[in-house]
């Protein structure tokens, strides 16, 4: 499998959580310069939740 990791040339959101006892990691690269990274189930979330309110998707709304 390819590397999924967003860069600046691949903007987007990865999130992963290999085992049910491990912690969620998750980064995001957005088109706008944005950068940000998570670990831990909670702050992953919060990652998700922000990158979806601000970026990514909302970047398409207008």
């Amino acid at each position: 499998m390819s590397d999924l990791t967003p860069t600046p040339d691949r903007p987007g959101l990865h999130v992963a959580k290999p085992s049910p006892n491990a912690p969620a990691t998750g980064s995001a690269v957005c088109h706008c310069g944005a950068t940000a990274s998570a670990t831990g189930d909670a702050q992953v979330k919060a990652l998700v939740d922000g990158w979806t309110a601000n970026h990514g998707p909302a970047h398409n709304k207008g």
